[in-house]
């Protein structure tokens, strides 16, 4: 893997010299590469508190406080003493527990050497791009597409390729259009599913799609993989993307807690690749957190020890919502949805309405009192939509629909 290996060979580099940034001096103190303040993506303070009965469908934080026997168990390893510094890869044990569950869920044998704990899925995915991409080199994404991709990219110093799906077609990967976004500067594509934002839940076709391109051109695969446990009904099962045929050297998966086991707030994650990628990942992120908190760590152990009661307790609640949700929209004459099979997001589409994303995010605020996220966030397909997080007690979640269902358009 030529292109791998070249990135190898940088990235410890790069952890210890990053290439000095030249000074745009219209801007005084800023660098260059600094992004627009448009593209970043986090809680829009300002809107959720207009007005007093604001109910935030906006952000994707689930609305259920950490399962007590986690906090128990990491407060009680945090009191002997779990307060320190760990192994830059990971504690041991957490790192037993992931090789556990890989094994005994999807049936895939991951050495400890594949493993690097991180600090959020999100700190993994920056980590990655900094030790695989060199300045110029194209990073497909396809859209729509979770907003924190392309700034991440755009700060590695890497180009976004945006590769449109159709909502006429399901959203679903079409081989030939992928492969026809391929040149001699691509890099790596980045593959999430369950999808944030549209909800989809790929097939194995679209699976094949990339790791057909991606052996014939040499190219890594950054999976997405953190709402792995949001699979619904109607949906194929989840299969990781390293488990099909060739595809387990050159696919980098990155996981988090943060979804599966309701601690968004811990900020922890892990990346699974190549003991060679994850060393490389792992050099890049001893620049910035020299290890993931270690209570966190402590907490993640519990996490997975206790994961077939958190499937039972909370994420089929999600199923339940996301059904209730796509039932009421598909009622709305001025709404068209792609119906979702996984994670807690709904992605409707608003072009009927005449407004753009962003006019009807808003529209809703101030009409209905209503927060919705806007589809230009997400890349080119996502114009035209919002994105609905389900991430509000039912009641709050039948108020929504009801007030949406109101509105005058």
């Amino acid at each position: 893997m030529a292109e791998s290996n070249h990135a190898y060979a940088h990235a410890r580099e790069r952890s210890c010299a990053m290439p000095e940034p030249a000074l745009d001096r219209g801007a005084s103190r800023f660098v260059s590469r600094r992004w627009a303040s448009s593209e970043t993506f986090s809680l829009d303070v300002f809107a959720r508190n207009k007005y007093d009965d604001v109910i935030d469908l906006s952000i994707g934080d689930a609305d259920f406080t950490t399962d007590q026997a986690i906090i128990d168990a990491a407060f009680a390893d945090a009191s002997a003493g779990h307060t320190h510094y760990g192994a830059p890869s990971g504690d041991p044990e957490l790192v037993t527990a992931i090789e556990h569950y890989w094994h005994e869920d999807f049936g895939i044998d991951v050495p400890a050497s594949d493993i690097l704990v991180t600090a959020s899925s999100a700190m993994g995915m920056a980590q990655t791009l900094l030790a695989i991409v060199d300045p110029g080199d194209e990073v497909i994404v396809f859209s729509p597409h979770f907003p924190v991709y392309a700034i991440q990219i755009r700060a590695a110093g890497g180009v976004v390729v945006d590769v449109p799906l159709r909502e006429s077609d399901g959203f679903a990967i079409n081989e030939a259009q992928l492969a026809g976004a391929i040149t001699d500067r691509t890099k790596a594509i980045i593959f999430n599913n369950p999808t944030n934002p549209t909800g989809v839940t790929h097939k194995m076709a679209s699976y094949e799609a990339i790791a057909n391109v991606a052996r014939a051109h040499d190219l890594l695969v950054i999976a997405d993989e953190i709402y792995t446990d949001y699979i619904f009904d109607g949906a194929e099962p989840f299969v990781p993307m390293r488990a099909l045929e060739g595809m387990a050297e050159r696919t980098i998966t990155l996981n988090s807690f943060s979804k599966n086991y309701m601690m968004a707030g811990w900020r922890i994650g892990y990346v699974v690749a190549d003991s060679q990628l994850a060393e490389a990942i792992g050099a890049v992120g001893d620049a910035f957190v020299y290890t993931a908190p270690s209570v966190s760590q402590r907490a993640a152990i519990a996490a997975i020890e206790h994961r077939h009661e958190i499937r039972s307790r909370y994420i089929r609640q999600f199923g339940k919502r996301l059904d209730y949700v796509a039932r009421r929209l598909q009622s709305i004459a001025w709404m068209d949805l792609v119906v979702p099979h996984g994670t807690f997001y709904l992605f409707p589409s608003i072009k009927r309405t005449g407004l753009t994303g962003r006019e009807f995010v808003n529209y809703a605020l101030d009409e209905a009192h209503v927060l919705v996220a806007a589809g230009e966030q997400f890349g080119t397909s996502g114009a035209g939509h919002v994105r609905i997080a389900c991430t509000v007690p039912e009641a709050q979640l039948k108020e929504a629909c009801d007030r949406l269902e109101r509105l005058h358009i």
